[in-house]
């Protein structure tokens, strides 16, 4: 892990300092489209998903790294952030591995272009050959297009 003092939690009820921080994570390495405006509005998100267990990568008490599981029409989908600072350092290797040992089957909606941007302006860039790498899936048939998102639908199985 390159000099990194981090380890992995798994949690069940995010308090608010846990909140904050993955507000300011998910909007400091998602695209702008996609920002919540208040942490209440990251909390109405994650109170509407069934079943949801946080896994956090920690630094001493910053959170430099989320995934969450949950269910989603019978099945279990996944989201995973890095922040900037910490990636291709195995870090999102590691995570899926977690997540690969408590599951069997995996869903997920990956941005697979490289035209939008982050609140700082840089390029968001798709994480798409990360996950191909990690044996996932592209379900190229299955697009989520929104006026917030245009993503391909990716899987993983045992």
């Amino acid at each position: 892990m390159n000099n990194i003092d981090a380890f992995f939690e798994e949690v069940y009820t995010l308090h608010y300092n846990q909140k904050y921080q993955l507000f300011e994570l998910w909007n400091k390495e998602y695209p702008t489209k996609l920002a919540f405006q208040c942490i209440k509005d990251l909390d109405d998100y994650l109170n509407r998903l069934i079943n949801v267990t946080h896994y956090v990568i920690l630094e001493k008490v910053k959170i430099i790294g989320w995934a969450f599981t949950f269910n989603r029409e019978n099945e279990r989908w996944f989201a995973i952030i890095i922040d900037n600072n910490y990636q291709k350092q195995g870090l999102g290797n590691q995570l899926l591995s977690i997540l690969k040992e408590k599951e069997t089957k995996l869903l997920g909606w990956v941005i697979d272009h490289n035209l939008d941007t982050k609140v700082n302006g840089e390029t968001y860039k798709s994480p798409l050959e990360f996950y191909v790498k990690n044996n996932f899936e592209i379900l190229s048939k299955e697009r989520l297009e929104l006026d917030t998102i245009s993503a391909v639908k990716i899987q993983w199985k045992k």
